[in-house]
């Protein structure tokens, strides 16, 4: 019951007008344009339903509420593995999604199993942007911080943090985040003059 009620706050509350369209039995076409068209359609209410479930997720996760927000990312998960196949890199940000909400509901079993996943896409798309490239180091960095791995975790986001100024730049906001967690891995670590470089920098 208590599960049901998560799913039904997180999520379904919010999709339950659209999963009948999406899912339904959709209407029968007589001509080749009708067809396309009701395709076109269709896909773009799955991509509203994925847009809608991603965004209810992060918002849940920017709230301190990862538990709420797994139901709503595994709604986007699913629709978007239905849409653009198992192995689509636009998998990639909701695996990140679900690996954030997982570490911080305690759950490392299965964050661990989502940046496999996420990195296993990375690792198969040649031309992946530097952008994702550097969301999945966050991803991995901050993984590394819930395990108590602080040099791994390092590792992880100064390959953030270079991907990151590769792609937006040397001084772009989009790298202030993995600023910000090294300078607090070295702040953990008593080492106040990297913290405090690293402070000024972001």
């Amino acid at each position: 019951v208590s599960h049901q009620r998560t799913d039904w706050i997180s999520i379904h509350s919010h999709i339950c007008h659209l999963l009948n369209a999406v899912l339904g039995p959709q209407p029968c076409f007589h001509s080749e344009k009708d067809r396309k068209h009701g395709k076109e359609q269709l896909l773009r209410k799955q991509e509203s339903l994925i847009a809608l479930a991603l965004s209810t997720a992060q918002e849940f996760v920017w709230a301190g509420k990862p538990l709420e927000a797994i139901p709503a990312a595994l709604q986007a998960l699913h629709f978007s593995s239905r849409v653009f196949g198992s192995g689509s890199v636009q998998l990639v940000p909701i695996y990140l999604l679900l690996a954030e909400a997982s570490t911080g509901t305690g759950r490392l079993r299965h964050a661990a199993k989502y940046l496999s996943q996420a990195q296993w896409i990375v690792l198969q798309t040649p031309d992946c942007s530097a952008a994702l490239q550097s969301k999945l180091h966050r991803g991995l960095g901050l993984f590394s911080i819930a395990e108590g791995n602080l040099d791994q975790a390092l590792y992880h986001l100064a390959n953030d943090v270079y991907l990151s100024t590769a792609e937006f730049g040397l001084n772009s906001v989009e790298a202030s985040g993995g600023y910000l967690n090294m300078a607090n891995i070295f702040f953990y670590q008593n080492k106040m003059d990297a913290a405090n470089s690293l402070y000024t920098e972001v």
